[in-house]
């Protein structure tokens, strides 16, 4: 099955959705990396996005037609967004065929808390502190964390400068 401009937006839309949830959790981590207490009487613990790979029609929603039928509302945007004047009369192999074998794309299925213990610091004086005078800290490395946000970022404007070069694409195809 060929890429097309449709399955082409939804997938660089998926990412972009991918590397939002990993720039929030890493900012998340990072204003939480000293936050000893939590709603649940523990230490923050650092939070990351699990991804999983999905088809065209899952990533747009199965129920997802083109004709009368309704649309899902994320694609809805898109296409008023992209054709004001109404949809082109276009062929869109992969659109009406939910489940069928073709490109896939990435979306968030969970955020997971990283089981990993926390720093002991000895801090007698701190109101978490131990009996010993230790607070163990949130699992959170900023450097860590900064590194996850300079990938996100990166990963993020490359899905970005896709969706603008089908943008392009389109531009220059009702031009014709």
């Amino acid at each position: 099955m060929g890429m097309d401009f449709f399955s082409a937006l939804a997938i660089s839309g998926s990412g972009l959705s991918a590397e939002r949830a990993r720039v929030n959790a890493a900012a998340s981590n990072l204003a939480n990396a000293e936050s000893t207490r939590g709603p649940n009487g523990q230490p923050y613990r650092r939070i990351d996005p699990v991804f999983q790979s999905s088809s065209f029609s899952e990533l747009l929603g199965v129920e997802m037609r083109v004709g009368n039928a309704p649309m899902t509302p994320v694609l809805d945007t898109t296409l008023v967004a992209l054709f004001p004047f109404g949809m082109p009369a276009m062929p869109m192999p992969g659109v009406n065929l939910p489940g069928a074998a073709g490109p896939m794309g990435v979306r968030v299925v969970d955020m997971e808390e990283d089981e990993t213990p926390g720093k002991r610091v000895y801090n007698p004086g701190h109101p978490d502190a131990d009996a010993d005078g230790y607070v163990t800290m949130p699992n959170v490395n900023p450097i860590h964390e900064v590194a996850n946000l300079v990938s996100a970022q990166g990963a993020y404007d490359a899905n970005a400068s896709a969706i603008e070069t089908l943008k392009t694409m389109a531009n220059k195809a009702i031009d014709i």
